[in-house]
């Protein structure tokens, strides 16, 4: 009789889980209580206020949009803050129940999106948010972009 030797020999395999002594399963820790579109909103604009980003802008998205109900963007003024920025709002946000809670842009922090189901958030650094300049996008005219509010640039003559 020929014995194999995959056979003969045991592989450590995956470590099993401990099981209760009582029989019963561990009951799984409550999740937060999801709270209402409002309140994740306020929740999203302290934070971004607590963290010292400029320019805080809500757009209200609808009847215009099924994509999300409010966009919020915001400047932060270099990468690092924000990345710090959306780092606290994701835990933030993950931490009041938003059911889903997706971070993008974070490898450069030239523009970073976080996307909460019904809120999306925006936060740029000042070059690119004026590049691409969303509040006008939406329809929002933004004081630097009314015809009166432009600053008059002189020309010098040689």
């Amino acid at each position: 009789m020929e014995l194999s030797i995959a056979r003969a020999t045991k592989r450590p395999g995956k470590p099993q889980p401990a099981t209760p002594k009582s029989g019963k399963s561990q009951a799984a820790k409550p999740k937060a209580k999801p709270i209402d579109v409002d309140g994740l909103l306020s929740m999203v604009e302290a934070s971004l206020d607590n963290d010292q980003a400029e320019d805080i802008n809500t757009l209200t998205l609808r009847g215009k949009s099924s994509m999300a109900d409010y966009m919020v963007i915001a400047t932060g003024r270099n990468a690092r803050q924000i990345a710090a920025m959306a780092d606290h709002l994701a835990t933030k946000l993950k931490a009041a129940g938003a059911a889903t809670v997706h971070v993008e842009g974070l490898r450069t922090c030239d523009w970073v999106l976080i996307d909460c189901g019904d809120i999306i958030v925006h936060l740029f650094r000042p070059e690119i948010r004026s590049f691409y300049n969303l509040e006008k996008m939406w329809g929002i005219e933004m004081p630097g972009d009314l015809p009166g509010d432009r600053p008059t640039t002189s020309r010098v003559r040689a």
